[in-house]
């Protein structure tokens, strides 16, 4: 009994420690963040020449029509602030460069909340042409606010790495960083004052800025248990967001799978068929005419669906089962993509589907991408010490001895000194 009572205690404590002391899936979180942002950059781009219609103040939607839908849902946008053109042209472009900065993880912790920001106002405007690949993007440009998407496959990994022998001389200046947090700041101030901003939403981004805030300060200018309880903060938190995004997948598919279960189109194997004789599901009406023209390949396509999406959630107990119903989920949205001319919704559940991807998978990825990078930076770095020797040697030898000196005191800095994370 008490042995069975101590390895309780010992997988408890070890469970605790690994989820406070180091962030887990940054790596499928990282592929998260690129494949929503670039799906919601591909569509905004898209839908470039359609913007006024399906979300300007002109379209069919009017904005007395809108704003008293927000305002019964207690939903959030900003092109209703307006009614403006110049107001929905800045808002829509905004959207498109918050997509585009999360997409390169440029200032990830801010890019993830300004693309919420635009993610929010855009759907929001009009709700009435959303689908469910909207929905998935709106629930993931959620949680990635809460996750530490930036840490791989981004400019704040790549600028960290190349900007780690040149904190050796001091502390790094952030002026992009306090520029970005004081305009911010100042925009949220003055959509308070003139009245467009309150009640909860206003609660909400006054929060995300003092929390980036405080995170700023405490990264740069103290150490020791602030820094540590910090660090074990965002880390539970990120951990908590993760393991969100995973059941929100697994309900996902577990709801979709047994709703069709259900019905009886997809219990006689037919289901598959009628979409494929949609003229507005039929981009390539050849290819559709060829797949619907033999019962087999709507039968497998009908059960095999119900069957990946069912077995799904269960799967996650095998990695190497999970790994094959994986591939096979997203073989079908590329299907989905191809057959029915959604490519949008296909990516955005693809998107969402990332995060179960294999870790080493996503290392070789990342060595493949990365080896380059590191290799010029690993270049760039000899060349700078051979200018500093050759500048050292020039020098007298009581130079030499004080730059000996420096050298040896900003080494034993860097060594105590906290790894940087931009805001």
């Amino acid at each position: 009994m008490t042995e069975t009572k101590w390895s309780w205690d010992a997988a408890l404590v070890s469970g605790y420690e690994r989820v406070t002391r180091s962030a887990l899936g940054t790596y499928q979180t990282a592929v998260v963040r690129i494949g929503v942002a670039g799906t919601s950059l591909g569509f905004l781009l898209r839908e470039w020449p359609h913007r006024h219609e399906l979300y300007g103040p002109e379209g069919p939607l009017s904005s007395d029509l809108a704003a008293q839908r927000v305002e019964d849902n207690g939903a959030f946008t900003v092109l209703l602030w307006s009614d403006a053109a110049w107001w929905f042209e800045l808002c829509y472009v905004f959207a498109i460069l918050a997509s585009l900065a999360l997409l390169l993880g440029w200032r990830t912790r801010t890019a993830s909340v300004l693309f919420l920001i635009g993610v929010l106002s855009v759907q929001n405007r009009n709700g009435f042409i959303s689908d469910g690949g909207d929905n998935v993007l709106h629930l993931m440009a959620i949680y990635l606010v809460f996750v530490r998407c930036g840490e791989r496959f981004s400019l704040d990994a790549l600028f960290r790495r190349s900007g780690a022998g040149r904190r050796r001389s001091g502390r790094r200046r952030d002026v992009t960083g306090v520029v970005l947090w004081s305009a911010l700041a100042f925009a949220l101030l003055t959509a308070w004052v003139f009245g467009v901003l309150g009640g909860g939403w206003l609660l909400i981004f006054a929060g995300l800025l003092a929390v980036h805030a405080v995170w700023w300060i405490v990264d740069r200018f103290t150490g020791g248990e602030p820094r540590a309880v910090c660090d074990m903060t965002t880390n539970l938190v990120h951990n908590g967001a993760v393991l969100v995004i995973i059941v929100q997948v697994c309900l996902l598919y577990a709801t979709a799978g047994w709703f069709k279960v259900q019905g009886s189109r997809w219990q006689d194997g037919t289901a598959a068929y009628y979409p494929l004789q949609v003229d507005v599901f039929t981009p390539w009406p050849a290819l559709s005419g060829a797949v619907s023209a033999y019962g087999l390949p709507i039968l497998l396509m009908t059960y095999g669906t119900v069957i990946v999406q069912v077995a799904f959630p269960f799967t996650l107990f095998n990695r190497r089962i999970k790994n094959v119903v994986l591939a096979c989920l997203i073989a079908e949205h590329i299907g989905i993509a191809i057959l029915l001319g959604l490519p949008f919704f296909s990516l955005a559940i693809i998107s969402a589907d990332l995060i179960f991807l294999p870790t080493s998978l996503l290392r070789r990825v990342e060595a493949k991408l990365g080896g380059r990078f590191r290799r010029r930076g690993a270049t760039s770095e000899a060349a700078a010490d051979g200018e500093a020797d050759q500048a050292g040697a020039a020098d007298d030898d009581g130079a030499a001895d004080e730059a000996g000196a420096a050298d040896e005191a900003g080494a034993d800095a860097a060594a105590h000194e906290p790894a940087r994370v931009s805001p």
